[in-house]
């Protein structure tokens, strides 16, 4: 999995902590708020001083934390005095002062209580308060949280249900993915109908908020993991192999063992584990030589440029023919390919059920009988011919070139092929069977279906 450099990953966390400041700044504290501009009325007599004074020490008393602030009106300008257990108590005393009428502006002189009995016993009182109302809310809380879990565990028992989903998608990996959704689904339920019971709802907002943020950076962080997850689902749903179809992947060539969600792994001719990201997979040219039971076998043969065409191409399809393991339909195919520097190409192709026959023991076959009907029918396939010149450096004269070599005695290869083995063109299942031993064995997940009860 490629990871994002540190710094980057934490430039992504910064910008979006930064991103979600302009909403948090905008959610003012209520004891904080500035009083509103207000037009001051000329014709205020000096007497409502006093009924200023007295409405606010009647508020003041009434509020516990307030009861020791003293209060000072002159000319309709409110001053407030004395010592307050803490900050927010003094913008709330400011905040009450300038609600009430008749007043144009709020001194607040309030100064904090530092002394260290009264700090202890005031938050020794605000933690009394608040065990009180969690034990209060504890009844509630073990509610929300049963609700919780029994929804967390239908959606499990739900999600483990894949013989109903296969009904409607016969492919696993999917089947699985609809599983995973609908647990997810049950434990988002759950989620919101405990914050419901618990009064807040809001929390959940804030929540996915944080998780969106999250998930956006992490997202960056692992983008090469989720590309290969997503290129995986889309495998599941294309199938364009199964387990032990032989497959080429952009010139990686192999059976298939399985289909996990971050790769897909082949075992090789020689016997080596490939494996290949889903993300390539999905965009590489992908030939599955086993999807399709007949395959077309070519090789080149050359004759000598004496020699006629058609009879040698006539052999060659003689041959061919009679091979074991070639299909007679579609027919076998003897062209003329190129014409080389001392001979001429010919182009042999043939048909293979591959599911009856094996392809390259097919072709080796082949190859072998059509070099054998040529040198029985005195169809010379000729090596490079080099003419060489001899200078003689005394006397100064070319010696004579040589003659050309004779040609090749066919009947001489002929001696030991009087009563040939049958040949060998059976089905090689060496590499299948290590196939379906290392996905039984294979300890990730597969993606794939096996075929448990195909014999080999």
């Amino acid at each position: 999995m490629a990871r994002l450099p540190r710094i980057r990953f934490t430039w992504l966390i910064l910008l979006a902590l930064l991103a979600g400041l302009p909403a948090a700044a905008q959610v003012e504290d209520p004891a904080s708020a500035e009083p509103s501009d207000r037009q001051i009325d000329p014709a205020s007599p000096p007497a409502s001083d006093h009924r200023i004074g007295e409405r606010l020490r009647e508020i003041f008393a009434e509020i516990e934390s307030l009861q020791g602030v003293e209060v000072a009106v002159s000319a309709g300008v409110v001053e407030l005095s004395g010592e307050v257990e803490a900050q927010a108590t003094s913008a709330r005393a400011e905040r009450l002062a300038g609600q009430v009428e008749g007043v144009v502006e709020v001194e607040n002189r309030l100064s904090l209580n530092r002394a260290l009995d009264d700090r202890l016993e005031s938050t020794g009182n605000e933690l009394a308060e608040l065990f009180r109302g969690l034990m209060a809310g504890l009844p509630l809380f073990g509610v929300a949280l049963l609700v919780f879990v029994l929804f967390w565990l239908a959606g499990r028992w739900i999600g483990a249900r894949h013989g109903l989903y296969r009904r409607f998608s016969p492919n696993v990996f999917i089947a699985e993915l609809i599983g995973q959704v609908a647990h997810l689904v049950f434990i988002v339920l759950g989620l919101v109908l405990a914050l419901s019971l618990l009064d807040a709802t809001a929390l959940l907002g804030t929540i996915l908020g944080a998780a969106g943020i999250f998930g956006l950076a992490l997202g960056f962080a692992v983008r090469d993991t989720v590309e290969n997850y997503i290129a995986s689902i889309l495998l599941s749903i294309r199938n364009p192999f199964g387990i032990n179809d032989l497959v080429d992947v952009s010139g990686q060539i192999g059976n298939v063992v399985s289909l996990t969600s971050r790769a897909t792994i082949l075992l090789s001719p020689e016997g080596n584990h490939v494996r290949i990201p889903n993300a390539m997979v999905f965009k590489a040219v992908i030939v599955n030589y086993t999807r399709r039971p007949e395959r077309r076998f070519e090789f080149d043969v050359g004759v000598d440029t004496d020699h006629d065409l058609r009879s040698a191409q006539q052999v060659a399809i003689d041959t061919l023919e009679s091979t074991p393991g070639v299909l007679p339909e579609p027919a076998v195919q003897v062209i003329v390919q190129a014409l080389g520097d001392s001979n001429v190409v010919l182009r042999c192709y043939g048909w293979v059920n591959q599911q009856a026959h094996s392809f390259i023991k097919v072709q080796s076959e082949a190859i072998r009988r059509v070099k054998e009907a040529f040198d029985e029918a005195g169809i010379v396939m000729p090596e490079p011919v080099y003419r060489l010149r001899i200078v003689d450096r005394v006397a100064g004269t070319a010696g004579a070139t040589p003659d050309r070599a004779p040609k090749r005695d066919a009947e001489r290869r002929k001696g030991d092929n009087d009563d040939p083995a049958p040949a060998d063109v059976s089905v090689d299942h060496t590499i299948e069977k290590r196939v379906i031993v290392e996905a039984q064995d294979a300890e990730s997940e597969n993606l794939l279906s096996p075929d448990a009860d195909q014999e080999l």
